[in-house]
């Protein structure tokens, strides 16, 4: 003889606080991740290592800027010594050739003075090599630096791309999961926990003993009373301190 098959028990429906309770979780959840995708602190590492870069090409800029401008510089330098030694050239032969001594003497001046001015041209010319030869050491090793510099930003930049991404993708479910509750609660109970949400942030909160979960205060023997009797139907009430759906 066989036995007789057991009857399927069909599981219970959720009550309208377990689907306020879970649609509270929900949001709750929603809006720490909203948060940490906006505040994470991923995005200051990105922030700073992008910063980085930014000074690391700001200071290559500058520096390739001024050694062009010392480049130029002692091309100046030199043309204009070139020009100096053939001026001094010509004056030189020219006061082979001269009998007057007072125009032996103003070439000898003149000659003088190119001296001065070829001597302080040099003076700039080598300071101008000096200084060139000393940023050209210093952009060698900047330059080194570069591949350390850009990778930070892409592996920070990476990092966050993924956390986002990982986010958004938890935030498609709980928008999913948040359109299948609201289907599933009376329209009423959705416009006043949307109302409340609104005003309170969170809008249910369960009464554990005497106290609200949501306010943290005590009602008083006579408020639970009238709570209970008010959540009879539905389980549902208002919290007479904060306002609050109350899950009784």
């Amino acid at each position: 003889m066989t036995d007789a098959a057991e009857p399927s028990i069909e599981p219970a429906e959720p009550t309208i606080p377990q689907l306020l309770l879970a649609l509270q979780a929900v949001d709750t959840e929603a809006d720490q991740l909203g948060h940490r995708r906006a505040k994470s602190p991923l995005r200051d590492d990105f922030a700073t290592a992008s910063a980085q870069l930014t000074a690391w090409e700001r200071q290559r800029q500058a520096s390739g800027a001024r050694i062009d401008e010392l480049a130029a510089v002692i091309e100046e330098s030199e043309a204009k010594g070139v020009e100096m030694r053939e001026h001094r050239a010509r004056l030189e032969q020219q006061l082979k050739t001269v009998i007057a001594p007072r125009e032996a003497e103003a070439l000898m001046h003149e000659i003088a003075m190119i001296n001065e001015q070829s001597d302080e041209l040099d003076n700039v010319e080598l300071e101008a090599l000096e200084e060139q030869s000393t940023l050209d050491d210093q952009r060698s090793a900047h330059l080194r630096n570069q591949e350390a510099v850009t990778t930070a930003v892409r592996l920070a930049d990476d990092a966050l791309a993924a956390e986002v991404t990982q986010i958004d993708s938890r935030l498609a479910e709980l928008t999913a999961e948040r359109e299948r509750l609201q289907a599933a609660i009376p329209g009423a109970f959705i416009a006043t926990y949307d109302r409340k949400r609104a005003a309170l942030g969170v809008a249910v909160a369960q009464l554990v003993g005497k106290q609200c979960q949501g306010c943290h205060l005590e009602l008083s023997a006579a408020e639970v009373d009238t709570a209970k009797d008010e959540a009879a139907a539905t389980g549902v009430t208002d919290c007479p301190d904060c306002g609050r759906l109350l899950i009784v």
